[in-house]
């Protein structure tokens, strides 16, 4: 099926795309943003994200959510919502698969350690890292360094930057300038994403004992699909609560965000993509759940995220990452010879340090610190 007989004419239609920043010959039986994200299934990137930190250490339990198991959430809630809006479900797929790919060890602590590090470089934010790695830091083909992924696949993983590394980026960097909209599938994912961590780390928290169902039942949003939830399975069992409430909070806000998305679709009425670039953001929740939204944001960032025993962890990762930064930036003959700087560039060398850490999942930063600090690790 040709992707003009089911997209709108708003979505991003891939052989209408920008390209790709090597020209390549097209896949004789993908579309280009099926070869996207099949390319960024094979990176090493996206493995190594089975043992990066969502809220929870990969040590401390089999059954929290890592990197990769969010991304593979974020993709699943994505292209139902793609497909409801006659968006491309496979564009949106890529960019969820990728948009972790450049985060850090030790979850958002590493990357705010890390960006501390790297202030007099030019700093570090982990979505450009994500656009580095498959740029530039992926190793597949001769032809190229990265992936070489398509322009709107690209803009979709940069969801956020800061106007100086904008100036830097040419035109993926451009809308960051010019505040213009990036497509609706990008736009679409961003929202994706808070819908699957929102609810991922409210289950995460629970199976933790970090805060309780008494705690999560004073959040409106949770507390009134629980009461539906009880009131239809009276003595419904603890788990199986916990997921039928959970199932009924991530429907309602689909359905909030397919319904308020389409009538600010119908009322934009955009010809096409580059409509959708010159406009105002058209895929959001509507005012009433984007406050519920944000009230449960709250309520987790108080309670779990900054749980004194999550802190405990963040304190201890935040000095792994410190430490290994500074200790590399001091001596780089430590590095693995692929990360040395032959030239005597302080920025240059940070950068690389910076890659390698990024790079490293949790517990590979804690066996390479060991290896630097234990005069019994090797």
């Amino acid at each position: 099926m040709r992707e003009d007989d089911y997209l709108a004419p708003y979505a991003a239609h891939s052989e209408q795309g920008r390209g790709r920043r090597h020209a390549e010959a097209p896949a004789a039986a993908r579309s280009q943003f099926q070869r996207d994200r099949d390319r960024i299934i094979h990176s090493s990137a996206f493995r190594r994200l089975e043992y990066k930190t969502q809220v929870f250490l990969n040590h401390e339990g089999d059954l929290f959510r890592t990197r990769l198991t969010h991304s593979l959430e974020v993709a699943q809630i994505g292209r139902s919502l793609a497909r409801s809006l006659r968006l491309n479900e496979d564009l949106v797929e890529a960019i969820a698969l990728a948009h972790d790919l450049g985060h850090t060890p030790f979850g958002h602590v590493g990357q705010d350690v890390l960006n501390v590090c790297m202030q007099d470089y030019g700093g570090f934010e982990h979505n450009l890292q994500s656009l580095r790695v498959v740029d530039t830091l992926e190793e597949h083909y001769g032809a190229f360094d990265g992936l070489n992924l398509m322009f709107e696949t690209r803009e979709g993983i940069l969801k956020h930057c800061s106007l100086a590394n904008a100036r830097q980026l040419g035109e993926i960097g451009q809308r960051f300038i010019d505040r213009s909209q990036p497509s609706l599938e990008a736009q679409l994912t961003n929202l994706a994403d808070e819908i699957a961590y929102n609810n991922h780390d409210i289950d995460d928290g629970l199976r933790s004992g970090l805060i309780t169902m008494a705690q999560m039942e004073q959040v409106p949003l949770f507390g009134r699909h629980r009461r539906e939830v009880e009131a239809e399975y009276p003595g419904l069992p603890g788990r199986r609560a916990v997921y039928e409430t959970l199932r009924r909070i991530i429907s309602a806000l689909a359905g909030d965000l397919i319904a308020t998305s389409a009538d600010l679709i119908l009322a934009a009425q955009p010809k096409d993509i580059a409509d959708v670039r010159a406009g105002a953001p058209l895929i959001r929740f509507s005012g009433p759940m984007r406050a519920e939204a944000t009230e449960l944001k709250r309520f987790l960032y108080a309670n779990l995220y900054r749980h004194y025993q999550v802190n405990r962890m963040r304190v201890k990762a935040s000095r792994i990452v410190r430490e290994l930064f500074e200790a590399f930036m001091a001596e780089p003959v430590l590095l693995p010879p692929d990360y040395l700087v032959p030239s005597a560039d302080p920025g240059k060398q940070a950068r690389k340090i910076a890659d390698y850490i990024a790079g490293m999942t949790d517990r590979y930063a804690i066996r390479e610190h060991r290896r630097l600090f234990s005069i019994d690790e090797l």
